[in-house]
């Protein structure tokens, strides 16, 4: 295939991680035979200084005629107290908007050689292996009116949660066809005894489900969500969550993983007329500017994120199995970053993507073999 990748370095440890990452992306492409064309483009704070917005009208052209768009990470705290549409984040909201992806995948899986980065005991967390899908593109983050209104005593801010069935209904069936692929399991996450939004989510859920008769739908309120991933993660196989739950619990979902810098994340539309379903991948981590520029931040994220663009993006199985064996190969002997490091020695950035390269190499030339 003829791939062509737009690549936002962004803000803070994204243009380092990234950079791993379009290692990674050229190393399988070249053994697998397909030629990657990349493009970098700016956004979030990055964006800010050069063109005074956090997502310039190219960057969004470029990501429209992209196959696929790879992201590092947006946030400065030098814009924390600048007004929302100039904020760095608000690039990357729009960027979902005009992208089109309302689907959310975040998986979340516990290695045997990590339980012990976990800060749960790991017989609690040995076996998770679950995924969850937030819908993207409407709810609390997109609904209005949104603002601070009136003064002094009456000082009053509003956001609005809103979505339409045809929303829900999208998200939805991404969820259970992705159950059907895995252990047929979906659990829909809402508020429904509080909230109105949350008993159309409901009921549209179960509308859905009723198409899908070979998979298991079960209902949770969010707040007894969260305690029983901490519980009990093993139970959860799908977690179809709305926007605002999903960004929180997927959060939470990382302490089982032992890093939130290891976990990758899929953002997907419909399919294109050339096949290939819209995507955006990044890393779920932030920006963290604390550690940005000491070649110190964990790659691995922004590596999966490729091998999730190459699995759900290109349906490319074998190529995302590659990436993803070689994280594990590369997790397992130890060339970890700090976050992940238990002996006192820890790898660099670079030292995580030379290693990473290195196993898919090594990997490959036996199968060829």
């Amino acid at each position: 295939m003829r791939l062509r990748i737009l690549v936002l370095p962004g803000d803070g440890i994204g243009p380092e991680v990234l950079a791993q990452a379009v290692r990674v992306l050229q190393v399988v492409g070249r053994l697998f035979g397909h030629v990657i064309e990349c493009a970098d483009a700016p956004i979030g704070g990055a964006a800010i200084h050069l063109t005074g917005v956090p997502l310039p009208d190219g960057t969004k052209r470029l990501a429209l005629d992209a196959d696929a768009t790879l992201l590092g990470a947006v946030g400065r705290p030098e814009f924390d107290g600048y007004p929302p549409d100039r904020r760095p984040e608000r690039g990357l909201l729009e960027l979902r908007s005009v992208m089109g992806v309302y689907a959310n995948l975040r998986p979340v899986r516990a290695l045997p050689c990590l339980l012990s980065a976990s800060p749960l005991k790991p017989e609690i967390v040995a076996g998770t292996d679950l995924v969850v899908v937030r819908e993207l593109t409407a709810g609390l983050y997109y609904g209005k009116p949104r603002g601070i209104f009136g003064e002094g005593a009456e000082t009053r801010a509003v956001d609005t949660m809103a979505y339409t069935r045809a929303e829900i209904e999208r998200v939805a069936r991404v969820a259970f066809d992705l159950a059907l692929t895995r252990r047929r399991h979906v659990t829909s996450v809402d508020k429904s005894n509080v909230l109105e939004n949350s008993r159309l989510w409901r009921q549209v859920v179960t509308d859905v489900a009723r198409e899908y008769p070979a998979v298991t739908l079960t209902h949770l309120y969010v707040d007894n969500c969260a305690m029983q991933l901490i519980i009990r993660p093993t139970q959860f196989d799908v977690l179809l969550t709305e926007n605002t739950f999903g960004d929180i619990l997927s959060d939470e979902a990382a302490v089982l993983a032992g890093s939130i810098g290891l976990l990758p994340s899929a953002s997907l539309g419909d399919v294109r007329p050339s096949g290939i379903r819209a995507g955006l991948y990044e890393p779920i981590h932030g920006s963290a500017p604390d550690i940005a520029g000491r070649n110190i931040a964990n790659p691995l994220g922004a590596i999966g994120s490729v091998a999730a663009m190459f699995d759900y993006g290109f349906n490319l199985k074998a190529e995302a199995r590659a990436i993803e064996n070689a994280i594990e190969t590369v997790i397992a002997g130890g060339t970890v970053t700090s976050d992940l490091a238990r002996d006192g020695h820890s790898a660099t950035t670079t030292e995580v993507g030379d290693a990473v390269c290195a196993a898919i190499e090594a990997r490959h030339a036996r199968v060829v073999a």
